[in-house]
């Protein structure tokens, strides 16, 4: 059952700042309220108020709302129009499709000389004959009815007709009132028998594993037992199957079946969805429990990369800086408090409202050094990991070999350090060896400084010919 309440009109109040003692307009359709309480108190300044499509069966508490100009009541469990005589400004009131059969009930709006229009269908009393001439009489201030306006001459000929009119009306509105009270009896009398059997059937149901138990200190056999355990599975499973087509054909049934325009069915239809949608809620709900934990490391150590936040990233191995780089898109305006970050050497994980993000990194990082932080213009999350200086490989010979080389290379160096180390010479010579002869210096001459020598051919040379005709060289 909706009720009104101070909370629900403070989020209804949001183009007031959540103000309500000074709020004009308020909407409060679709909230499934039953009763129209106390508006009058805290909202005494209001002009337009909206209701429609709730399951109000009464007007009441709106006669200190001086104020109010428009109502809407339409789609209600409105049965009589009473109560607005204190709603002095009201120019416009909707009761479109409710349960008004008291049409004489409409002279209580005499009252109300502002009320200029009036919605009346979807009602009951609409079917009367001689209705729009009834309502046209009585209330001489509206201009509108229905939405079709109210014409001088048409005024002028119901106020002529209103004595037999009147008469018409009260006969049809007493039939009706008959057959509505004999509907509120087959209604009541309805649920009596539905409770009752529901009852029974709660008396009915068996135990936990649906058997009946006689004797609860008794004890089977030990074959018997293991078999009664084998088989339990299947027989819940098995009972939950038929209490879910059970279940299924009895909402079929009730869609299936005739129903009245009663408020009474209104009300049936509400419970009905209504508990339909709390077995779906506790569905899901088991749903929920039994999924199972995502993982994230497998049996054997393997890091997996899990994404179920969905988000977009980016990874960056920033070589100037020697680090890795991811840039998360975390959403825009979710309260940091929701993140947790891990940075482990070889992956790094982002736990988001409980959702895990994890990734694998391409290099060994340093824990210890690494930092995150958010963009105030985006609302990223940067992670900023330093990578190891020295690459370790993963297996142990190869770490093992390293150690030992390194081991190796400290001996020897240290050997080196306590001999003393003297210049290799000859044995057979017990001299000093000549250091003007370890270095040979060769006199480099530079071309442009000196020339080199002209080649003149003298008489010595046996291939020389001397020939005349060619002049000398200069």
């Amino acid at each position: 059952m909706g009720r009104i309440t101070e909370d629900l009109i403070r989020r209804n109040a949001e183009h007031n700042d959540c103000i309500i003692f000074s709020l004009e307009e308020l909407s409060l359709h679709q909230q499934e309220i039953e009763k129209l309480e106390h508006i009058d108190k805290w909202c005494r300044d209001l002009k337009i108020l909206y209701l429609q499509n709730n399951l109000i069966g009464k007007i009441e508490n709106v006669s200190r709302l001086k104020k109010l100009e428009y109502l809407n009541l339409a789609l209600n469990n409105i049965e009589k129009i009473e109560n607005l005589e204190g709603c002095e400004r009201l120019t416009k009131l909707d009761l479109t499709i409710n349960f008004i059969g008291e049409l004489s009930s409409i002279k209580t709006l005499q009252h109300n000389i502002h009320l200029k229009e009036l919605f009346l269908m979807g009602n009951p009393c609409t079917d009367f004959d001689g209705y729009r001439q009834f309502v046209v009489a009585s209330l001489h201030q509206l201009k509108w009815l229905d939405g079709k306006e109210i014409e001088r001459s048409e005024r002028i000929q119901a106020l002529q007709n209103y004595p037999v009119i009147e008469q018409q009306v009260r006969e049809q509105e007493n039939a009706y009132c008959l057959k509505r009270a004999k509907d509120k009896e087959e209604a009541q009398r309805k649920l009596q028998e539905e409770r009752e059997d529901e009852d029974k059937r709660k008396r009915s149901d068996p135990g936990f594993d649906g058997r009946w138990y006689t004797d609860i200190n008794a004890t089977l056999p030990s074959s018997l037992e293991s078999k009664d355990h084998l088989q339990a599975p299947e027989i819940q499973e098995e009972e939950h199957n038929k209490k879910k087509l059970d279940e299924s054909e009895d909402d079929l049934e009730f869609w299936n079946k005739p129903s009245l325009f009663t408020p009474e069915s209104r009300l049936e239809t509400l419970r009905h969805t209504e508990k339909q949608r709390k077995k779906q809620e506790k569905l899901s709900e088991r749903k929920k429990k039994v999924k199972p934990p995502r993982t994230l490391i497998t049996e054997d150590g393997k890091v997996l990369n899990v994404n179920e936040p969905k988000l977009e990233f980016s990874l960056k191995d920033d070589e100037k800086r020697n680090q890795i780089i991811l840039d998360l898109a975390v959403y825009r305006y979710m309260d940091t408090s929701l993140i947790d970050v891990d940075v482990q050497p070889t992956y790094v994980r982002v736990m988001v409202k409980g959702k895990p993000f994890q990734l694998v990194l391409p290099a060994e990082v340093k824990p210890d050094s690494s930092s995150a932080k958010r963009s105030q213009t985006t609302g990223h999350l940067v992670i900023c990991m330093p990578k190891v200086e020295e690459i370790i490989t993963g297996g142990q010979q190869a770490f093992k070999s390293m150690k030992t080389t390194l081991d190796s290379s400290r001996e020897q160096t240290s050997s080196r350090s306590k001999r003393i180390e003297k210049l290799e010479v000859d044995p057979s010579k017990h001299s000093f060896p000549d250091v003007t002869n370890i270095v040979q210096e060769k006199k480099h001459t530079h071309r442009r400084l000196v020339s080199e020598p002209k080649i003149i051919p003298g008489d010595e040379d046996p291939d020389f010919e001397d020939n005349p005709e060619v002049p000398p060289l200069i």
